[in-house]
């Protein structure tokens, strides 16, 4: 069993913007879904994590060993798909793997050659093995991201938005894969995407503006909202005038009408119970009962 213990991190970069502020958050095999908007802090969380830089204050350890004081003790451990690999060079997928494969120290050439093959398998990408990546689709690269992420046989994988730009079909491919290789490894996908953490992930936490507002296992989460989510199909006009006399937390249009969920203890005049989803959990953590 692999566990990532993260206690009151804290991180301020140098325009005074607080990325990490005092977050705490344990860890475990399986999926951990960190759901959030863009620039909640998710990257800057995972760029601490994997040691591309360094915490102003707080504890970060990896099945015990301070990972602040030894990045290395996690580096050796890791997989990391980040969001955009940027420019590939123009040599085949097995040549980049076999490249990446030996800074991650797979030195001997048979068992370089047999682990590569078999993760091009895995991923669906064997028969692709001598095409140049430059050329792949966009779900072509990120199967070949979870490629060069699995050499070394990691026990920490971490996913940067590992979804985003790529259509329907390739996303549930993606997804399908990534569950795949949970179950003995920690894998943390950091994503603005509520249906890739509803679908994949066991536990999970919603970030923003540096700070951790809810965390626990989906189902659980969406429990706590039973009898607290009223919607209410309105006048698009009207919605500046619900949003201040109510709280309201998300609205949205749905075949052509536009509709609107609020959070409330109480039910509402003119307004109908609904059961409560993920969406309606992550909204409600993004705007608090306390606050309009």
């Amino acid at each position: 069993m692999n566990h990532l213990s993260i206690k009151n991190l804290r991180k301020t970069y140098a325009n005074g913007v607080v990325a990490i502020n005092n977050i705490s958050l344990e860890i475990g095999d399986g999926m951990f879904g960190l759901l959030g908007p863009n620039g909640a802090g998710k990257s800057s969380l995972m760029k601490t994590i994997v040691g591309l830089q360094t915490a102003d204050s707080g504890e970060l350890t990896f099945n015990g060993v301070d990972v602040l004081a030894d990045p290395g003790a996690i580096q050796k451990h890791l997989g990391f798909l980040p969001q955009d690999f940027g420019v590939y060079p123009k040599i085949s997928a097995y040549d980049l793997l076999s490249h990446m494969a030996v800074l991650k120290g797979v030195i001997n050439t048979a068992e370089r050659k047999e682990q590569i093959l078999a993760l091009l398998d895995k991923v669906n990408l064997f028969q692709h093995r001598n095409k140049e990546v430059h050329t792949f689709s966009g779900g072509m690269r990120q199967r070949f991201g979870v490629a060069q992420a699995l050499l070394g046989n990691p026990q920490i994988i971490i996913v940067d938005e590992p979804t985003a730009g790529l259509d329907p079909e390739e996303r549930n491919r993606f997804n399908t894969l990534l569950s795949g290789i949970s179950e003995e490894v920690i894998i943390i996908l950091s994503t603005h995407l509520v249906e890739d953490v509803r679908n994949l992930c066991t536990k999970m936490a919603i970030m923003n503006q540096g700070t951790i507002r809810t965390y626990g296992n989906p189902n659980e989460l969406i429990r706590l909202l039973d009898g607290r989510i009223w919607q209410k199909q309105i006048m698009i006009t009207e919605i500046e005038q619900y949003q201040n006399d109510y709280h309201v937390i998300s609205s949205q249009f749905i075949s052509g009408k536009m509709n609107i969920h609020l959070l409330s203890d109480y039910q509402i005049e003119s307004f109908k119970p609904v059961h409560p989803t993920l969406e309606d959990v992550y909204f409600s953590a993004l705007k608090p009962l306390n606050t309009k």
